[in-house]
Order: structure tokens, then C-alpha cells, then sequence
């Protein structure tokens, strides 16, 4: 497995190969990846003593009680990002139930020149909605993760080795919005953490504001959100023989799963995100570097529009692929009234030279490093190994990153059955 480092400092020539790919780009509208408990978080005030970006975990470990979100203290060499690496995958089905498998697994179309894809067919007679206000936490992985304990178990043969070989278990989209946090102005975040068998489990929290958002979304809003799910039928076939049929249901409780195991620094990662579709050619690379990331945006008429993607869009697009090793994302441009207009592929690799000539831009090695700093932020504060225990991460734009630990709280989110079935692994590794 090749391990690489990278520092983005443009101004020192690296070798082509210098990165995890040298850099990447990609993801989609924030239908991915996983909820978080219901609404009822509480209100922090963020407490301004600074927990040293960049020092050695273990130091001062409670001293603390916020990290700093301020850019510049993450301008340092890019951090060491192992070639992600697809460990399993998952389908939920029609009705959100769950697969060990890859049913629901979609080929890419590439749409011709003139693509007129109209957004707005189907909305009002063939779409049937995933119900966003249940929370499903980490459930889906977990479920993986006890039909593929095998493929984690610890390489140390010890009284814990039911233990799973890894430091953090999440969703993909948990991690996009720690990537993105330096430059985040809107939105804040609540991030629940809980240890457990060595592992810490990473789950998101809705916050009062988001769920506000959700509650009052205008119709205008809600028929955007499905141009997405339309224009991957557009472009997505069921088998490798088919070709897209846009005139069927879109059914957004269906999707498919990636599994990857990779490590940040010191920190060793499993987590899952939803794929939208993979290469049709038989002989495209293996997973993740056959996925493709699809994308709608409005169409670029103006050099302050084509800015605004650099600057925001492919901040995101760019976090989300580049997490699980997605190595394009291409992008339909629509109209105002949900037209599709040209489509135009964003390779994950050449983002950071597409934003090099913004000014005052957003930077990978901002992103990775806050990412990697939160983590060891957190392994240092999450320190009792206890289901029922939950360290809730708070951040809102502009204030630092601040804590509480909550017991037995409606914060909770590691499952009974996930609980009582890891317990019983290891009871019974005890016992022989």
C-alpha cells in the first residue's frame, strides 16, 4: 500500500505521483451520508482556550476546551493520506432496507453534446421521497461492520482482538464537513463521539438551525433537491448492457455504498459514503478509482459565476471525492427552469491548480489538516470507553470547536444490538 505525503506549496516543484494523486476533487447535494439524533441540542458557548493545533497527542490532554477553526494555523505540509482503499460496500433498498451487497450499484452514461435533459419531469407523479426526518446515525455501517468483522479484526492476536483494527468509524459526509470547517461562514455542526472497544464512533447531531431549514424549505427548494436525483437518471444504467431509462420512478431511499479503510496521519479510518455510479468500461481500475461523482449546478454565463464555483462548489466537490478516493466529478449545468444545458467533467487531481489563480482560495492542506487536528483533538478528550457515554463537538462559523460530555443523554447512538453483539465477540474470546 502506498503511503505518500504532499505539501501544496506550489511555489516547490513536486514529482507527478507526489500525493494520494496528487490531489482530487468531488462530491454531491448533502443527500449523502447519514443523520443525526433528533433535534434538542443544547447551546455552547465556546470557551477560548486553545488546544494547540499540530502537538503531540497526550499533551496536556484536558487542559483545553476548544480548537482553534482560524485558517492560517493549518498552513502546514500536507498531510500524510493513505490511498483510500474499498474494504466492502452496502445497498439499501426501495424501502431503505439493508444489503451486504452491490444491488444497487449504477453504470455511467456519458451524455452526448447536447444534453436538454429536463430536470422538472417526474417530480410531481413519479418520485417517491426518503423520509429526511428519521435519523438513522451510524446504523447502516454498523450493520456492515458485524457481517465484515473479519475483515477488521485486529492483526494483534490479544484478549481484544474482536476489537476492530481501526481508530474511527463515520460516515463520509461527517468528515466532508471537517474538511470544509476553516472556511465554513453558514452553517455550524453537532458532532456526537462515542468510545467504545478502543474504537471511537463519530455520528452527527441535527442542529436547530438545520432542522429549521429542513421544516421550511420552500417548494422552489424541495424541486431543486430532486434535479439531482433526475439528472443521475439521466446518466446512470442499471447493468452494464442497459442504457438510462428517465421515464421510471426516482426513489430516493435507494442507494449504494462505499466501505474504505485508509489512515491520516496517525489516524486509522473506516467510514462509508453513497456512490452515484461507477466506469461502464469492463476494464476501468478497481474501487474507489472507478466511481463517478454526478453533480448539478446552475450554468456558468459569467467569469463571477465560474469564481463562485471555484471558490464554493468545488471546495465541497472536492472534499467529498477526494475522502474515499473518487477520482471525477461531472457536473451537469442547468438553466433556471431545470434544463440541462452542458455537462463538463471536474477531475479530483487538477482541482487544486483550477483554484490556484483565486484569490485569498480555499486550500487543501487547510482542510486536511484542521481534519487531522480534530481528530486528535478528539482522541484526546473522548477517553472513557463506554457506550453510554457521548462527547458532543460543537462548532458554529467563526467560534472555535468546543465540547460536553453527556451520559446516558438522548445523545446516545451506538445501537443495543450492535452493542450487546460486539460484547458478547469478545466475552466469548475471553472465555476460549
Amino acid at each position: 500500500m502506498l503511503t505518500t505525503q504532499v505539501a501544496m506549496d506550489h511555489r516547490r516543484p513536486h514529482p507527478p505521483n507526489s500525493s494520494y494523486h496528487s490531489h482530487q476533487s468531488a462530491y454531491k447535494r448533502e443527500r449523502d451520508d447519514g443523520g443525526g439524533n433528533p433535534s434538542g441540542s443544547k447551546r455552547f458557548r465556546p470557551n477560548h482556550h486553545q488546544y494547540q493545533p499540530g502537538s503531540t497527542p497526550g499533551q496536556n490532554p484536558l487542559r483545553s476546551r476548544g480548537l482553534s477553526t482560524r485558517r492560517e494555523l493549518y498552513e502546514r505540509d500536507f498531510p500524510v493520506y493513505r490511498q483510500p482503499v474499498e474494504v466492502g460496500c452496502f445497498s439499501l433498498d426501495s424501502e431503505r432496507r439493508f444489503f451486504n451487497d452491490s444491488r444497487q450499484m449504477r453504470y455511467y452514461v456519458e451524455p452526448d453534446g447536447n444534453p436538454n435533459f429536463d430536470l422538472r419531469d417526474g417530480y410531481t407523479d413519479r418520485f417517491i421521497k426518503r423520509d429526511d426526518s428519521v435519523k438513522e446515525k451510524l446504523d447502516h455501517i454498523l450493520r456492515w461492520t458485524m457481517a465484515n468483522r473479519s475483515k477488521l479484526k485486529s492483526r494483534v492476536t490479544t484478549a481484544s482482538s474482536c476489537a476492530l483494527d481501526v481508530d474511527f468509524v463515520t460516515w463520509r459526509g461527517h468528515l466532508t464537513k471537517l474538511l470544509t470547517t476553516p472556511y465554513e461562514t453558514r452553517e455550524g455542526w453537532l458532532l456526537a463521539v462515542t468510545k467504545f472497544g478502543g474504537t471511537l464512533y463519530i455520528s452527527e447531531v441535527e442542529t436547530e438551525a438545520a432542522c429549521r431549514e429542513r421544516e421550511n424549505r420552500t417548494e422552489r427548494h424541495k424541486e431543486m433537491m430532486y434535479w439531482g436525483y433526475k439528472f443521475e437518471q439521466y446518466t446512470c444504467a442499471e447493468n452494464i448492457h442497459s442504457l438510462p431509462d428517465p421515464s421510471g420512478v426516482v426513489n430516493t431511499n435507494e442507494a449504494f455504498c462505499t466501505v474504505v479503510q485508509t489512515r491520516l496521519a496517525d489516524h486509522r479510518l473506516l467510514f462509508s459514503g453513497e456512490v452515484d455510479c461507477r466506469d461502464k468500461d469492463p476494464n476501468a481500475p478497481a474501487p474507489p478509482a472507478c466511481y463517478v461523482e454526478l453533480k448539478t449546478s446552475a450554468e456558468i454565463c459569467t467569469l463571477k459565476q465560474r469564481s463562485n464555483l471555484h471558490r464554493f462548489k468545488l471546495l465541497k466537490w472536492w472534499a467529498q471525492s477526494f475522502l474515499p478516493g473518487v477520482p471525477r466529478v461531472v457536473a451537469g449545468f442547468r438553466d433556471h427552469d431545470g434544463v440541462v444545458v452542458s455537462v463538463e467533467t471536474f477531475h479530483i487531481s487538477k482541482i487544486s491548480h483550477l483554484i490556484k489563480n483565486e484569490y485569498n482560495c480555499w486550500k487543501p492542506t487547510v482542510c486536511m489538516n484542521f481534519c487531522c487536528d480534530f481528530l486528535s483533538f478528539v482522541k484526546q478528550v473522548a477517553t472513557e470507553d463506554n457506550p453510554s457515554v457521548v462527547y458532543l463537538f460543537s462548532f458554529e462559523p467563526h467560534r472555535d470547536v468546543t465540547y460536553s460530555i453527556h451520559r446516558d443523554s438522548q445523545y446516545s447512538f451506538l445501537p443495543h444490538w450492535y452493542i450487546e453483539e460486539m460484547t458478547r465477540c469478545r466475552d466469548s474470546h475471553h472465555q476460549s
